[in-house]
């Protein structure tokens, strides 16, 4: 079979954002959304276990104990996000290509509001959506713009380290959990003794992580977060959730106080070839403070949509845009869209 340098160099050439490798099919890779064979030979048990001890190296036997294996390393000039996992007891591999440079903000087509998070000085700001929408990228380049403009301190947490800052004006830690950290609650937590400014969490999975994130942000952190949600109400709703009910009155007030924002994120195809992002921008305005207290997420939604004079929109908003910018079609706005009688109604 190819190696590894090969179908990343392949993969990169051809624009496509991930590598599957499973046994006894070709390898294939994500273009443009689809996943489609690379070559037509169908790989080996041995290629696949041949892959596994390459990319797993010392940790390889800890894997075959597990199942499961997380890493990033560079292959073909090009920094990738690994994934080892055993499937019917053989290896396969979900390997995501990350950005060769961290993007610049201002070019990431994102709400133009977003431009003013990295000026915060203390809270949560949430990026949201399904796995492969950009969230990685997106809080990158939020937490470069802060190392280019502000003199700060700047500690975060990954599952693995995806992309590498070079520190310029900030002072800059990368911690990964497992090996510089048990967890991202165990490093979060040492995160608060260790004088950072900004504090970068790769997922904000458990209750522990989220009870802490808040508390940092209560101190006087600024605290970026990732949740697989698909909307700002929604992220509020599976932070609490993870509370028993006798606490989630107490964490709505906290909420209330140090949430900042919510964007959410999903690609979706062009009409001409590629994908669009399409956003969800929720700004935290006092009305929004009242609904987390008072628990109605709900209402939430139409507070967005009536956002719009401070930068706020909802993700139906941003996909009705699109249409009208000709960047996508009105049924792939319909087939995204979350209210499809308003969608139907505005994409003309």
């Amino acid at each position: 079979m190819k190696s590894i340098d090969e179908l990343v160099a392949k993969a990169k050439a051809d624009g496509a954002s991930d590598v599957h490798l499973i046994c006894n099919l070709p390898p294939k890779y994500r273009k443009d959304g689809a996943v489609i064979n690379m070559y037509e030979e169908p790989l080996t048990e041995a290629d696949c276990l041949n892959v596994a001890r390459f990319l797993a190296g010392t940790e390889f036997d800890r894997f075959m104990e597990t199942g499961e294996l997380d890493s990033a390393d560079t292959f073909a000039d090009n920094r990738c996000r690994i994934h080892l996992f055993k499937q019917q007891g053989v290896p396969s591999l979900a390997l995501r290509l990350l950005r060769d440079q961290i993007p610049v903000l201002d070019n990431l087509g994102l709400p133009p509001a977003v431009m003013d998070l990295t000026d915060l000085h203390k809270g949560i700001v949430l990026v949201t959506g399904e796995t492969g929408s950009g969230k990685s990228t997106t809080l990158a380049a939020l937490i470069d713009k802060i190392n280019h403009t502000q003199y700060a301190h700047i500690v975060t947490l990954e599952d693995p380290v995806e992309y590498v800052y070079k520190p310029d004006k900030c002072a800059i830690n990368q911690r990964e959990v497992g090996k510089d950290t048990a967890s991202f609650a165990e490093g979060l937590r040492a995160s608060l003794r260790e004088d950072p400014n900004v504090i970068l969490i790769g997922e904000m999975r458990d209750r522990p992580t989220i009870e802490t994130a808040i508390t940092a942000a209560e101190t006087g952190h600024l605290v970026f977060g990732t949740l697989h949600t698909g909307s700002a109400a929604d992220s509020i709703d599976r932070m609490v959730q993870v509370f028993p009910a006798d606490a989630q009155t107490q964490i709505r007030l906290q909420l209330s106080m140090t949430l900042q924002a919510v964007l959410t994120q999903q690609l979706v195809p062009k009409k001409a070839g590629g994908r669009a992002l399409a956003c969800e921008l929720m700004l935290v305005t006092d009305a929004i403070r009242n609904l987390i207290r008072a628990g109605n997420t709900p209402q939430i939604a139409n507070a967005v949509a009536t956002s719009s004079a401070i930068g706020g929109q909802t993700m139906d908003q941003a996909l009705v845009k699109l249409v009208r910018s000709g960047q996508i079609s009105r049924d792939t706005a319909i087939r995204y869209a979350h209210e499809i009688e308003y969608v139907k109604k505005n994409a003309i």
